[in-house]
C-alpha cells in the first residue's frame, strides 16, 4: 500500500471477454459448410457449377462464422484497480468506464445454461450512471469476489488519504 496522500498505481487485475459457447453454432456451420463443400465439389446437376458451390460456401462462412466470431472478439472487459472498463464495437468503439472508489451495487444473474458451464451475468450499478451489464461473465463468482474486493479497498484508500488530508496546518 501506499504511503497516504499519494495516489496508487493502476494495476490491470484481469482482461476478459464473454464466453465463446455462442460460437457453437459457428463452428457448426463451419465443419458441415466444409463437409458438404467436399462432398459436392465436382457431383453437381447440371445446370450449377462449382464455382456457384464455392461462392455460396464462402458466403455461408463470412456471415455465420466470421462475423459472429469479430462481433464476439470485439467486446472486452478490462479491470483494474482503480475501475471497470468495458470496450465494445467493430466499426466504432464505444467505451464505459465504472470506477470502484465511488462504489457500486453488484448483481448476478445466472441461468440454467449459465450455471452449468460456470458462467453468469453481471449487473453494476452506482445509483447515478445507467447500469454496466457483463454478459456471460466467464468463472462469475471469481469475477463477484474480485470486484466486491476491489471496492472494499478502494474505499478504504479514500478514506485513509481523506483523514490524513483532514489535520489542520499547524499539526494542531
Amino acid at each position: 500500500m501506499p504511503p497516504p496522500g499519494v495516489p496508487t498505481e493502476e494495476l490491470l487485475i484481469a482482461k476478459f471477454r464473454g464466453q465463446a459457447r455462442r460460437l457453437f453454432w459457428s463452428a457448426l456451420v463451419l465443419i458441415a459448410t466444409c463437409g458438404a463443400t467436399a462432398y459436392f465439389y465436382g457431383n453437381l446437376p447440371a445446370p450449377f457449377e462449382d464455382w456457384m458451390l464455392l461462392t455460396a460456401a464462402g458466403l455461408l462462412i463470412v456471415l455465420l462464422v466470421i462475423v459472429p466470431y469479430v462481433i464476439w472478439h470485439s467486446r472486452t472487459v478490462t479491470m483494474t484497480t482503480r475501475r471497470v472498463i468495458v470496450n465494445n464495437g467493430v466499426g466504432s468503439r464505444n467505451r464505459r468506464e465504472m470506477s470502484h472508489a465511488r462504489g457500486y451495487s453488484i448483481g448476478v444473474r445466472r441461468g440454467v445454461l449459465q450455471r452449468m458451464w460456470g458462467a453468469g451475468t453481471i449487473t453494476l450499478t452506482n445509483g447515478v450512471d445507467a447500469p454496466l451489464r457483463l454478459a456471460n461473465v466467464p468463472n462469475v463468482t471469481l469475477v463477484h469476489e474480485t470486484l466486491a474486493d476491489q471496492i472494499e479497498v478502494s474505499q478504504i484508500l479514500a478514506h485513509r488519504d481523506a483523514q490524513s488530508g483532514a489535520e489542520t496546518p499547524f499539526g494542531i
